[in-house]
C-alpha cells in the first residue's frame, strides 16, 4: 500500500522558513518522480515543485522559484521542500504527490494527508 506522510508545517512570520519531509512507503521510492502541491483556503491546487527519481532535476513554479528547494533522500525513502523568504500568499496546505516514473509528469494517483503551512506576523 503506498503511503505518504507529510511534516514539517507550521506558523512562521513572513520572512521565515520551514522545511516539510515527505516519508514514503509502499513503492520503490527512487524510481519514481514526486512533486510537491499545495492549496490555499478557498482556491484550488497548485503545483509547486518536481523532481526527477534521481534528484538531479528539479522543476518550479514561478511563483516559488528562488525561495524554494526541492529535494530527496532515496535512501531514506524522503522528499523535502525548503521554504525560505515565505509570504503571507504561501499559506496553504501542502501535499507531497507520487508522480510517474523517472521523470514527473504532473499526473498524480498518490497524494499524502498535507501539512499546513501558515504564514503570518
Amino acid at each position: 500500500e503506498v503511503q505518504l506522510v507529510e511534516s514539517g508545517g507550521g506558523l512562521v512570520q513572513p520572512g521565515g522558513s520551514l522545511r516539510l519531509s515527505c516519508a514514503a512507503s509502499g513503492f520503490t521510492f527512487s524510481s519514481y518522480a514526486m512533486s510537491w502541491v499545495r492549496q490555499a483556503p478557498g482556491k484550488g491546487l497548485e503545483w509547486v515543485s518536481a523532481i526527477n527519481s534521481g534528484g538531479g532535476s528539479t522543476y518550479y513554479a514561478d511563483s516559488v522559484k528562488g525561495r524554494f528547494t526541492i529535494s530527496r533522500d532515496n535512501a531514506k525513502n524522503t522528499l523535502y521542500l525548503q521554504l525560505n523568504s515565505l509570504k503571507t500568499e504561501d499559506t496553504a496546505m501542502y501535499y507531497c504527490a507520487k508522480d510517474s516514473p523517472y521523470y514527473p509528469s504532473y499526473e498524480y494517483n498518490y497524494w499524502g494527508q498535507g501539512t499546513q503551512v501558515t504564514v503570518s506576523s
